[in-house]
Order: structure tokens, then sequence, then C-alpha cells
């Protein structure tokens, strides 16, 4: 199970040294839960990450909107943990609420504009195009 991204806020404030952040990132995405070996399909694949990306997103109907689930996988350690980050961000959250969340700020906030590679860096942004796309999409068919 994930923590909270209160949680991960509070934990990325906790360590001063970029190697413990990193090992804490990999740490993360050793909790993401598991996704089947069946959602590893190329209409999961997140275009624009060097490393191999998957998102699969899941749509509950509440009488509040639409409210998204996802999953999540990577074949590197760190981006792995970067899905769970984006994951702890978004997942469980209102379409509404995600199509206006502000991502960026939360990096931002953690460090990790300045300390990702641009790879990763553009990698993660895809990971949070893809994810406000989903949320559109079920707002557009609610």
């Amino acid at each position: 199970m994930l923590p909270s991204i209160d949680a991960v806020i509070d934990d990325f404030a906790f360590l001063d040294d970029w190697e413990d952040r990193y090992r804490y990132l990999i740490e993360l995405g050793r909790q993401l839960p598991p996704m089947p070996a069946e959602a590893h399909t190329e209409e999961n694949r997140v275009r624009g990450c060097a490393s191999q990306v998957w998102l699969e997103s899941q749509v509950e109907q509440t009488p509040e909107g639409p409210r998204l689930h996802f999953l999540g996988d990577s074949d590197a350690h760190i981006v792995r943990g970067l899905v769970a980050v984006a994951l702890a961000f978004f997942s469980g959250r209102l379409a509404k609420e995600i199509v206006a969340a502000d991502a960026q700020a939360l990096f931002d906030r953690l460090g990790l504009s300045g300390h990702l590679t641009p790879q990763r860096s553009n990698g993660l942004s895809s990971m949070v195009k893809r994810i406000k796309a989903d949320a559109a999409a079920a707002l557009a068919a609610a």
C-alpha cells in the first residue's frame, strides 16, 4: 500500500541528502500495488518516457462525479518510484480534481524538478499528461 501524498511530502522533507531521497523513491516503487501482466499493453504504455511505463486507469462513477484509480509500473527502479509519487498524488481523486491539480508545484516542492535528468523529467511530465487526459475523458463521458 502506498503512503499518502502528505506522508511522501513529510518523508522528503525529513531526508536532506539526495542519495537518501533516491533510495526512498526506489522504496516507494517497491510499494506499488502489483500491476497484472496482462495490463502491460501498448494501450497502457505511456509515450514520452525513456523507460517503459504503464498506467491503467479505472473509473468509478460516484454522486460527486467520476473518480479515478490508477495502477502503474515501470521497468526502471527510480521511474517506478516516480510512478508511485504520481499515483499517491492522483489516484482515488475525482476527475475534476485531477484536471485542476498542479502536479508541477508538488514536484517542485519535493525538489524533483532540479534533481531529475531531463529524460526522467520528460517522462514524469508524460505521466501527468496521460493521467490528466484520462481524467478529462472520464469527465467528458460522464
